[in-house]
């Protein structure tokens, strides 16, 4: 069964604030995924919890089963585990979503990091935010004539 790893992490900047995310997924010491992207005005620890999902999602995409997943969000941690109770109304739903989505998979590894050990997605996520502050909004800056639009295809 192949092991898929992936590195997540969120930011914003403010609380709330711009925020953004970021995931790297690794299997066997190859860079498989990456995603940096806005999310629009969101808390730290929604942004967290957002960039697990995403990773979730992208690994059940790749047909993973077997997967390991290291943040350097102790909430976002010790809420899946059951340590910590979900008080505030805009991580319920979240916590349940990535609940879900963990069950989805034979084998789950999980670890909370410190935070010299997410640096690359660390990087992916504050890299989203400068991508907002500098006025972009994750679309592209450039097209080719003639190249067909995603709009056109019908």
């Amino acid at each position: 069964m192949q092991l898929f790893e992936a590195h997540s992490d969120g930011a914003s900047s403010g609380n709330p604030g711009p925020a953004g995310i970021g995931v790297i997924i690794r299997s066997e010491g190859n860079t498989i995924r990456t995603v940096s992207e806005a999310i629009g005005e969101a808390t730290n620890n929604v942004a967290e919890y957002t960039a697990l999902i995403r990773a979730l999602k992208e690994l059940k995409s790749l047909g993973a089963e077997h997967v390991r997943l290291r943040t350097d969000s102790e909430l976002v941690f010790f809420q899946l585990k059951g340590d910590y109770k979900v008080k505030h109304p805009n991580i319920k739903p979240l916590h349940e979503e990535a609940l879900g989505l963990l069950k989805s998979f034979k084998k789950v590894e999980f670890k909370v990091v410190p935070r010299e050990e997410n640096r690359d997605a660390d990087r992916l996520a504050t890299g989203a935010l400068k991508d907002i502050k500098a006025g972009h909004d994750g679309r592209s800056d450039e097209f080719v004539v003639g190249e067909e639009s995603p709009s056109s295809k019908g």
